[in-house]
């Protein structure tokens, strides 16, 4: 058990993490992440509300359909990763990161007050349910679809249904994970947590899976991790993340940092976030520089990849040289190896989507 953002957690159950991480990728695997702050908007203008603080198109979200999107500040600097779902129950369900709990939460209710003092309909719920997640291809569908009364493969990724889990109603089903497999994570109240966690171990397919695995699986579908790979110094251009982006909100330019970051859409960025590879064993976080040309930048989440047999990495470096393919030399306990510059997800990635 470690602690992380004010809880604690398993770093890995029995089987080990290199094990855990095989059987994701071949089988399936469960993870609770109730750490994770889930946050219910309620009211007439709470697409309004949301679009004033994040980057993305909330407004063309259909009924059950979800989207990650970025928090940012006014220099243009990403506050936190958020996937928003608007679900068929009139409001929006927002799960942001446990590590940025309290100052999402302090400042999503600092703008509901400012919006309500003009006469603005929103109210918002902090949800006290547990969350659990079941990540695998291809067995997790099988494996859930056994205590479901809803079609699975109408659910495509991103997509979320309230629905009954093995016997627990009120149960919000949501395609999303992270891991690069096909997945869903489950909101479940609370005192009905353990008993849903029961019933999906109870197949010999599904595992239990901790914090280990949950960074090396992310790190191989080459996602994010707040506060190592993106946080409030690094903009959604740096990031590769432009894609959060509406095309209405680019045009509208009316969220936070909207002049900093489009700014830099217009003269390309001057650094940007890369894929690694390395022969190398054992690297973590590590600076690195390139001789050829000589550019130096950071690693920002580095381990070795289960799946590949080799390290694999995520950094920044200066724009002129991020293409893929281009040798660097990482830096690790004071020696250089050599590395390259490679597309992500290093893994390919498995989202479901509905025909």
């Amino acid at each position: 058990m470690v602690p992380f953002a004010g809880w604690t957690l398993p770093l890995h159950y029995g089987q080990g993490h290199l094990q855990s991480h095989l059987h994701t990728r071949r089988h399936c695997s469960l993870f609770d992440v109730s750490h994770m702050l889930q946050t219910l908007v309620y009211g007439r203008d709470r697409i309004r509300f949301m679009e004033s603080l994040v980057v993305g198109d909330i407004a063309e979200l259909k009924p059950g359909q979800g989207t990650l999107t970025l928090l940012t500040n006014e220099k243009g600097g990403i506050t936190d990763d958020l996937i928003i779902t608007n679900t068929s129950e009139d409001h929006l369900y927002v799960v942001s990161n446990a590590a940025c709990a309290d100052k999402d939460l302090a400042i999503l209710r600092d703008r509901a007050a400012q919006l309500q003092a003009t006469g603005s309909d929103i109210h918002l719920e902090v949800s006290d349910n547990a969350l659990l997640a079941l990540q695998g291809s291809p067995s997790m569908a099988r494996v859930l679809q056994a205590g479901l009364s809803d079609d699975l493969a109408k659910l495509s990724f991103m997509s979320s249904i309230t629905t009954t889990v093995f016997g627990v109603p009120g149960c919000r089903v949501t395609r999303c994970g992270y891991t690069g497999e096909d997945g869903v994570e489950i909101s479940v109240p609370a005192a009905r947590a353990v008993e849903l966690a029961e019933q999906l171990l109870g197949v010999p397919d599904v595992w239990l899976a901790g914090l280990a695995a949950r960074d090396s699986l992310r790190l191989e579908a080459g996602l994010c991790l707040y506060g190592n790979d993106i946080d409030e110094t690094v903009t959604p251009a740096e990031a590769g993340l432009m894609w959060t982006l509406g095309k209405r909100r680019r045009v509208a330019m009316d969220f936070p940092g909207a002049a900093v970051i489009m700014a830099q859409v217009k003269e390309k960025p001057r650094r940007k976030r890369v894929g690694l590879t390395s022969a190398l064993t054992g690297a973590g976080r590590a600076p690195f520089t390139s001789p050829y040309p000589h550019t130096p930048g950071t690693v920002t989440s580095g381990c070795p990849s289960p799946c590949l047999g080799k390290n694999i990495a995520m950094g920044y470096v200066e724009a002129a040289h991020s293409r893929a393919g281009t040798e660097l030399t990482v830096e690790v306990r004071k020696k250089q190896h050599p590395a390259v510059i490679t597309k992500m997800p290093f893994v390919p990635t498995q989202y479901y989507m509905a025909k």
